[in-house]
């Protein structure tokens, strides 16, 4: 007689869980055969993941990832130089709890936004904040935000966000504002947060991308010197799965 006020009090407690697993042992005949301690370590165990996949559900929200990907669908066929040992590494998110950086390097097409996308969602998983951004888009942000008083609110989400993506770096070459607001950010962020970076060109040319030594100077010593690299090589995996679908229709 108690159940259904009980299922209500829950619900107005946001105990959303326990009570949708009240309800399910509501309908079990076996689950007399329990102990009240075994009924009641259900409900919690219930009402704990539910409340761990709906921050899940918001951190993958936020981060607002390009691609749907996860670190078990990564590629280790295709010959591109992906070192799986290392991976295996980062998947554990150590890089992220040390604070350390990871830049991937390569070729169009060789499935660095997919790597980068999948190693956030792996932080996210693991209860990780992160952000992807393709950078020249950030940057764009970043100069309309000056204008309209967003800056510094922009600047203090970048720094407190713990795995922060930029996709697409070096695309063209950096202005001298850009390359002190890319600084501000990793000022904010170096030694205390992880920041992934993805570009077309290997990293012994971002100093000529930055353009200005002094600020390349900062920028890369920033960057660089405690981060993990991929240089991922070959052809475009793109082109290859274009080909086996053109295989496969004509048969």
């Amino acid at each position: 007689m108690l159940t259904h006020p009980t299922l209500e009090k829950l619900r107005t407690l946001r105990f959303n869980g326990m009570a949708h697993a009240l309800e399910e042992q509501m309908h079990m005949p076996e689950i007399d055969a329990l102990s009240f301690e075994e009924r009641l370590g259900l409900l919690v165990d219930r009402e704990m993941t539910d409340r761990e996949n709906r921050r899940l559900t918001t951190r993958l929200r936020k981060a607002k990832l390009r691609q749907s990907a996860c670190v078990e669908d990564i590629d280790y066929r295709h010959p591109r130089g992906l070192d799986r040992s290392l991976m295996t590494r980062l998947q554990s998110c150590q890089w992220i709890r040390e604070q350390h950086n990871l830049l991937i390097t390569g070729p169009t097409g060789t499935g660095k936004s997919f790597l980068a996308c999948a190693l956030a969602h792996k932080a996210c998983r693991e209860g990780y904040s992160a952000q992807y951004t393709r950078l020249p888009r950030m940057l764009q942000d970043l100069h309309i935000a000056k204008g309209d008083g967003r800056y510094g609110k922009l600047l203090t989400s970048y720094a407190k966000t713990d795995l922060l993506v930029f996709d697409d770096w070096g695309l063209s070459k950096f202005n001298q504002e850009q390359s002190h607001d890319i600084l501000e950010i990793l000022e904010d962020r170096h030694g205390l947060r992880s920041t992934l970076i993805t570009s077309q060109f290997p990293v012994d040319t971002w100093h000529e991308l930055i353009g200005d030594p002094t600020l390349a100077d900062a920028i890369l010593d920033r960057l660089v010197h405690n981060a993990y690299t991929i240089n991922l090589k070959g052809e475009s995996m793109r082109k290859k799965r274009s080909r086996l679908t053109k295989t496969n229709n004509s048969e």
